[in-house]
């Protein structure tokens, strides 16, 4: 994915989730937003206290409806934490787009 993908011309938030870890959470949550016309610019995801939890950063056009979006992420019973990132923005998703880019060519035979 170019590195254009990860800056937008349009403003952008980024949501961070504490989730329990288990089937169907990531669908539930990518749901909610794919319902309400929503696109998710970039999402990472990664275990946490030993696999029981998850922490999802979600990278989301900043747009006067995502306050509900937020309210109705809360309501899910996977949620167990909701918090905006100011400190955050695309470029630190496409750091990480470039971390993986330089691994897949490190694995080039």
């Amino acid at each position: 994915m170019p590195d254009s993908a990860f800056h937008p011309q349009s403003p952008t938030s980024v949501i961070e989730l504490l989730v329990r870890n288990h089937p169907g959470t990531m669908s539930h949550i990518t749901g909610l937003f794919s319902r309400r016309g929503f696109n998710l610019e970039a999402i990472v995801c990664v275990p946490v206290d030993g696999g029981a939890t998850s922490r999802i950063l979600l990278l989301v056009p900043d747009e006067p409806r995502l306050e509900q979006v937020e309210r109705q992420l809360e309501k899910l019973y996977d949620v167990i934490e909701l918090r905006l990132r100011s400190d955050l923005g695309p470029e630190f998703f496409a750091g990480i787009a470039g971390l993986m880019r330089r691994e897949q060519v490190s694995e080039a035979p």
